[in-house]
């Protein structure tokens, strides 16, 4: 058998390779130009978040949570369609975060496998087991997991301003060349907005969420797609889906000469050399690199009928049992703080999201902080809470809420930010605005500045000017026009903290 001549390499295993990557690569394409379309414009906000309407994991939880169906959630049923055809495609052909990861494949880890415990696999079943539970209690915060939130998140909040600032420097460096003044203004008006932002992109907790994803690609160091393998919840909801999977890989005992090469280039660690080179379907994320390598045509995928069978490492009573356990208390833990939360006086939301009901909806996806064309939403680090963490909070003085815009409401998938028309969003008070007389240039210094009152975007204005403490006058708020939109405060030209601040609704906004 071990001098056998190896079989010629065949143009329809080169073919496979070269499609999934040309998959891959268009994949990834079309996500990067709905993320700077969108950003940009161009594309209307509902198609921005295709993929989360494709992603089950984030379609299911926000069912669960909020007790009702939203648009869009059934384009999830076609990628379970799919995994239910051909198994875990998404995960190999598809998912953005999982092509990023073969972008950044170690190259030690080439015809070789890590040694970790099979066991290991469980965890990605216990965090769906926990996400799932928690969403059934009202709490999304483990949703931050989700491959598709990491990914939007990274390049809202730290991949695209970084970009921006870099791009900055370089124009700022190469325009002290009064020879290359002209192209690189140039260069500028074509890169913005086309591309970039007009104004610089603040972030908040960007340096977190970009440490973060670097730990995601870092795992690749322990193990080929490590988070696939083991901790990615979407690909525990997609490979226990696998399990049903019509056409699945097995090995043709007719011509396999237990080589091994299969094993050695499975990027899931799934073909086990002492199980025949059998494989787990759920494991598998059908990249087919064992057909590539294959000698002689051992690699085959038959249609079937049943369930694959169940592994040690699948749920099992007690792990779903833990992992249930784990969710309640967590969910109570993170709701400790629910009444000094309420509180907090700058925690502004965006237009038509409640608390309570954002806190119960919202994925952490970031869609909404992505497509805000002034800067004004962030996902939260500190400034809602521990269990607000990562959803969005405006922060008014980096930007503000643009009174006819409504595209946060029309991209959010979930519906966590109400997709109100125009007209019924303009009319949502998110806060109310207070003059410190102690830091306004005019009350304290008595010297001419009302840009909060020239900036305020309202028909009838919300703030007026008062002439009896000064000649040249002084803002006033009225609040009872004020609706909070904070371009008062982004606006005022005292240093520091604003003279002019937004302070959060009351109770009975909650």
């Amino acid at each position: 058998m071990a001098d056998e001549p190896r079989k010629p390499f065949q143009w329809k295993d080169r073919y496979w390779r070269v499609a999934r990557s040309a998959v891959q690569a268009v994949a990834l394409a079309l996500f990067l130009f709905l993320f700077l379309r969108t950003v940009r414009g161009g594309v209307p906000p509902q198609a921005g978040s295709l993929f989360l309407h494709l992603d089950p994991l984030a379609m299911l939880a926000g069912l669960l949570a909020s007790k009702a169906y939203v648009r869009g959630m059934a384009l999830a049923l076609l990628t379970v369609l799919l995994t239910i055809l051909l198994g875990r495609v998404w995960c190999g052909w598809i998912c953005p975060l999982g092509t990023t990861l073969d972008l950044f494949h170690p190259r030690r880890w080439k015809n070789k496998q890590p040694s970790i415990p099979e066991a290991a696999r469980g965890i990605k079943h216990f965090l769906l087991t926990a996400i799932l539970t928690s969403a059934l209690l009202g709490s999304l915060w483990l949703m931050l997991l989700d491959p598709l939130t990491i990914m939007i998140r990274t390049l809202t909040e730290a991949v695209y301003p970084a970009l921006d600032r870099i791009v900055f420097a370089v124009e700022e460096a190469l325009y002290s060349v009064s020879a290359l003044r002209d192209s690189i203004s140039g260069l500028d008006r074509i890169l913005r907005p086309a591309l970039l932002p007009a104004d610089p992109a603040f972030t908040a907790g960007g340096v977190l969420i970009a440490a973060f994803f670097i730990g995601v690609v870092a795992l690749n160091a322990l193990a080929p797609r490590f988070w696939c393998r083991y901790l990615c919840p979407l690909g525990s909801l997609l490979g226990l889906t696998g399990k049903l999977a019509i056409f699945r890989r097995e090995v043709n005992p007719a011509t396999c000469t237990n080589c091994g090469a299969c094993a050695r280039v499975c990027p899931t660690g799934t073909i086990r050399p002492d199980k025949a080179d059998a494989s787990d379907p759920a494991e598998c994320i059908m990249c087919l690199d064992c057909v590539t390598v294959c000698p002689r045509s051992g690699q085959t995928f038959p249609a079937h009928l049943r369930p694959a069978g169940w592994n040690s490492y699948d749920p099992g009573r007690r792990q779903a049992l833990a992992a249930i356990g784990a969710a309640v208390g967590g969910v109570a833990l993170l709701r400790t703080d629910q009444y000094l939360r309420r509180d907090l006086p700058h925690l502004l939301r965006p237009p038509g999201a409640k608390e309570n009901d954002l806190l119960s909806k919202c994925i952490r996806c970031g869609e909404c902080v992505r497509i805000c064309p002034t800067g004004v939403l962030h996902p939260a680090v500190g400034e809602a809470g521990v269990e607000g963490f990562w959803t969005p909070v405006l922060i008014a003085r980096a930007g503000f809420c643009q009174y006819s815009c409504n595209a946060c409401g029309q991209v959010c998938p979930v519906e966590a930010i109400p997709p109100l028309p125009l007209e019924e969003k303009q009319q949502q008070v998110l806060g109310a605005a207070y003059v410190d007389r102690n830091r306004c240039i005019a009350w304290s210094d008595h010297q001419e500045c009302l840009v909060c009152e020239e900036m305020c975007p309202l028909p009838e204005k919300a703030i007026t000017v008062d002439y009896s403490e000064f000649s040249g006058g002084a803002p006033v708020v009225d609040r009872t026009n004020c609706i909070g939109c904070g371009t008062c405060e982004y606006k005022c030209p005292v240093n520091g903290e604003a003279a002019i601040r937004v302070y959060a609704p009351g109770r009975d906004s909650v």
